[in-house]
């Protein structure tokens, strides 16, 4: 079921010239799902500083065939989930976010609207069960369902960027 309020442009948006939903550039599998608490977009938090706010856990369900790669995982690691974006919107260049009073460019925010939406989110496992596939995460700012990608580790010593100031 598409949500049609999510293709109204609020002023000053603009879209790209194709839609990169319909170009066929890349094959990718989906591992598995995240199940989340969030049903709408209303309900889902904006980031994930919201979500953890809201402590409310969530969890990655890995599909059968990719559960051996969960090997060496464990509670209390870091690690980063990428998912697709499944329900976000692919068009638009420029945007104009609720909490901004004019346009801006879709690579200068995290907006799930990209010509390929795939979210990027660092989560902590808190259980992990291989066998049925279940990583349980502290949270997430997606919607029940969502597909996941991939799952990456996260490493303090290459992840984490030099000191600098910090950019708004």
């Amino acid at each position: 079921m598409i949500d049609e309020a999510l293709f109204e442009m609020r002023p000053g948006e603009a879209a790209f010239a194709v839609d990169p939903a319909l170009t066929r550039d890349a094959s990718l599998a989906f591992i598995g799902r995240v199940a989340s608490p969030w049903q709408g977009r209303g309900d889902c938090p904006k980031n994930l500083r919201e979500a953890r706010d809201r402590s409310v856990p969530a969890a990655l369900q890995v599909d059968a065939p990719y559960r051996a790669a969960l090997q060496g995982l464990e509670p209390g690691r870091w690690i980063f989930a990428l998912t697709w974006l499944d329900r976000a919107r692919r068009d638009l260049a420029l945007q104009t976010p609720r909490h901004a009073p004019e346009p801006r460019g879709t690579f200068t925010l995290r907006s799930p609207v990209r010509p390929n939406p795939i979210g990027l989110h660092l989560v902590r496992i808190v259980e992990l069960d291989i066998e049925t596939g279940r990583v349980g995460i502290d949270a997430i700012e997606v919607l029940d369902g969502t597909p996941l990608l991939d799952i990456k580790p996260f490493f303090e010593t290459v992840d984490v960027p030099p000191a600098t100031e910090p950019h708004r």
